[in-house]
């Protein structure tokens, strides 16, 4: 057994309860790695958070299992507790946006092995007042889905689920009238979706986010969409979002380091696809690569 102490934390739950299927070589992996292995399947929601936050500093490596919700919460848990414990993690869900953005392998044997062996990689994580984010944190159409989407449909269907989803809300979407300030411009209009990213696909689709994306460069992705105001333009977003239109005067895209909103009304936001509560003022920021993260070996920078 090695001297080196690592915290393992899965969620049982995610993508069909896969992880169960695995667990006996995902462990082996961690082990054959120098480590030893404390397992802690969470228990409910926030659970991963609250181990993280309690335990994480009295460990060499934590590892986490699951999908972006429970990377999420692992990490939320780690800032909060003031840990800077070196993060593997293991993607288990139905999207793995960040997995993706961070080029982590779906099979769960080899993305144990990356995560004790692999290189560490210092992404960015956005602060969202008090409360943190991986990759996206985002308001309006579509923001609702991944949270209402049942764990049940998201196993049967995978990604499909989303865009089932999804499709519900095109006709009954809500706009928000908000001021927005950023690096000292300002700019004031009708939204019905905003996403401040540090990823290179947000809901499994790829181009979203722009383009020359960075997971370290002290600046997030930040998509705007305003109001349409019949199905010529709403069309118009459908096209620029999957890429089939590279610019539109509906869309606000733009990098920045901080952002602050202040809708007239409060808007339900999501963190990580995970519901991040319903806020009037709110100010993001970067925290420029405060997550060390293992990554395959490689050369040159991710993203």
């Amino acid at each position: 057994m090695g001297s080196k102490k690592l915290l393992f934390i899965y969620n049982p739950f995610s993508g069909m309860g896969k992880v169960r299927h695995n667990l006996a070589d995902i462990i082996d992996e961690l082990v054959a790695g120098g480590y030893e292995v404390t397992v802690h399947p969470t228990q409910g929601k926030e659970d991963a958070t609250k181990i993280a936050e309690q335990c994480g500093g009295n460990y060499d490596q934590v590892v986490c299992c699951g999908g972006d919700g429970t990377l999420d919460e692992t990490v939320t848990g780690l800032l909060r507790g003031g840990n800077e414990t070196l993060l593997g993690y293991i993607p288990a869900g139905s999207t793995n946006d960040f997995a993706n953005s961070l080029g982590l392998p779906k099979d769960m044997k080899k993305a144990a092995e990356i995560a004790v062996t692999g290189d560490v990689f210092r992404s960015d994580i956005g602060r969202f007042g008090d409360d943190t984010f991986v990759y996206v944190a985002a308001f309006g159409v579509f923001t609702d889905v991944s949270y209402e989407t049942s764990q049940n449909l998201k196993n049967i269907f995978g990604h499909a689920a989303y865009i089932l989803e999804g499709a519900k809300r095109l006709g009954t979407y809500e706009s928000y009238h908000m001021r927005v300030e950023y690096d000292g411009q300002q700019i004031e209009d009708d939204f019905i979706y905003g996403m401040i990213s540090n990823s290179e696909s947000v809901g499994g689709f790829k181009g979203m986010t722009g383009n020359h994306v960075q997971l370290d460069d002290g600046v997030f992705e930040v998509t705007l969409i305003k109001a349409p105001h019949n199905p010529v333009e709403l069309n118009e977003i459908i096209a620029y979002l999957t890429g089939l239109k590279d610019d539109s005067n509906l869309i606000y895209a733009f990098k920045t380091g901080e952002i602050s909103f202040y809708p007239y009304t409060e808007i339900p936001w999501t963190l990580d696809g995970e519901f991040g509560g319903n806020q009037t003022r709110i100010t993001i920021k970067i925290d420029c690569r405060a997550l060390p993260i293992r990554v395959p070996k490689q050369e040159g920078d991710i993203g």
